[in-house]
């Protein structure tokens, strides 16, 4: 197992939005992560790469966690977020290169990474550029090369397709499938449901901070009763029961 999330109760100052959450994320394995607005997704990836304290409950990775072993468990995590993050005084250039420093990477195979995904993504010759100039989903395009480039375990893409066009999104649903063949594990939470159906291996269904329950497409149908659904029909049931 890659991720692993036991009984993981936690929140912002005292409240709790999350309670007793447990879920795994396992190497060669594309996990969705579905919930309403508000149901726990964005605060179970804060908690994941270090943004938030868990009140009760571990989190490890590969058997690490953040407490004992934090630069460790940093370099093993690579996350895209939804609205990209980016320094306003650095170049595209500059911010590859922090990521490589950051990251502690080889430079001289990491730039024939970089480069490839950066003519893959149509910004080979933007290297010059500041943030300024880029649009949302140019912007969504550099954050993913920076998290691709590394030699991360885990993945975690939050709504990964905001802002992408068409193009973008067909090679970057190649890039997952394609490190996931190379063994990573990769969490992806989004609400573009026949999308998720397509490309994840399994689902963790959030519910108002609690797991309403996890399983590949043919166990979720057996959970809720539904033979004949796809992901949509099972949402809309677990949204009914909320």
């Amino acid at each position: 197992m890659s991720l692993e999330i036991n009984q993981l109760t936690g929140g912002y100052a005292h409240v709790p939005v999350l309670k007793e959450v447990s879920f795994s994320v396992p190497n060669k394995q594309v996990v969705g992560l579905i919930g309403l607005n508000g149901a726990g997704k964005s605060t179970t990836i804060k908690h994941i790469i270090g943004l938030l304290t868990p009140q009760k409950g571990t989190i490890t990775l590969d058997g690490v966690t953040l407490q004992s072993h934090p630069d460790q468990y940093r370099q093993k995590v690579a996350y895209v977020p939804e609205t990209p993050v980016l320094y306003p005084e650095l170049t595209l250039k500059e911010h590859l290169e922090l990521t490589m420093m950051a990251y502690d990477l080889n430079v001289e195979e990491t730039w024939a990474k970089a480069n490839a995904l950066l003519k893959r993504f149509r910004l080979d010759n933007k290297l010059d550029w500041f943030p300024v100039h880029f649009s949302k989903g140019m912007r969504q395009k550099v954050m993913i090369v920076n998290a691709f480039m590394t030699n991360a375990d885990l993945f975690i893409i939050d709504e990964p397709f905001t802002g992408l066009d068409p193009l973008a999104i067909h090679d970057l649903l190649e890039i997952i499938a394609e490190k996931k063949a190379q063994g990573a594990a990769i969490l992806m939470s989004t609400h573009i449901l026949a999308t998720a159906q397509q490309y994840a291996d399994s689902f963790v269904l959030l519910n108002q901070g609690r797991v309403r329950t996890t399983g590949t497409l043919e166990e979720l149908k057996v959970e809720f009763n539904m033979a004949d659904a796809d992901l949509d029909d099972i949402y809309l049931q677990m949204t009914k029961e909320g």
